[in-house]
């Protein structure tokens, strides 16, 4: 899931500046295409990571509540023994009890974490959405700057970049390359708060899996390990 989110973070990351002006150099916009695709293909991705840790949450959670259940049923045991006088039964139900009330926290801990994996996941796919809605914009705003410099016999010289565009001396295709390029600015800096939110969620992923990992070996140590 970390590899998924990183790649996802290097897409939401990319420069659409730098597209755009490849896009130019070739008088092509083939390279926005390949990057749409590769959207496209790690969306396709995010969205069967996302149906199947939500699916998982969905399993840690119900198995969590039938022990919770179980547990709460055997404190009341407890009890009743315990007023009746039955000592025997008392102290089989509270070892037991003890045992479920461990795996209860067990599953806790791990629906903790898929939680926080399915958050990440589900808020990748967000931002990645409208990093390709973006893109897909941007790309039909090139197609017609490109046409429009054609037009007006432009083509002829060196399209290296939105920035010869906007100093080309035609006031049409400077405008239209202005405002493409104000809103890739746009994209950029929205691009960035995007990346750095995944950042975070990385972390608080990662770094609960690590936790998990150090208590897991702990409670294996201590003879503590899931019983059912």
């Amino acid at each position: 899931m970390a590899s998924l989110l990183e790649k996802v973070q290097i897409l939401i990351k990319a420069n659409l500046h730098y597209l755009a002006d490849q896009a130019l150099k070739s008088n092509s916009v083939a390279v926005v295409n390949q990057y749409i695709r590769e959207i496209e293909n790690n969306l396709e991705d995010l969205n069967d990571a996302v149906a199947t840790v939500g699916g998982q949450v969905k399993t840690i959670r119900r198995k969590r509540d039938e022990y919770r259940d179980k547990a709460a049923q055997l404190d009341r045991n407890i009890d009743i023994f315990l007023t009746e006088g039955n000592e025997s039964l008392a102290v089989a139900a509270q070892a037991k009890f003890n045992s479920t009330q461990r795996t209860v926290e067990s599953y806790d801990k791990q629906l903790q974490q898929l939680e926080q994996e399915y958050d990440a996941l589900r808020s990748a796919k967000t931002k990645l959405e409208a990093k390709l809605a973006t893109t897909v914009q941007e790309k039909e705003e090139l197609q017609a700057l490109m046409e429009l410099a054609r037009a007006k016999e432009l083509s002829n010289k060196a399209m290296r970049s939105l920035d010869d565009l906007a100093g080309s001396g035609d006031t049409d295709v400077a405008r239209v390359a202005d405002a493409v390029r104000a809103r890739l600015d746009k994209a950029s800096a929205e691009s960035e708060m995007l990346a750095s939110s995944l950042d975070k969620q990385m972390d608080q992923v990662l770094d609960r899996t690590e936790i998990d990992a150090a208590l897991i070996e702990r409670k294996r140590r201590l003879g503590l390990s899931e019983q059912g």
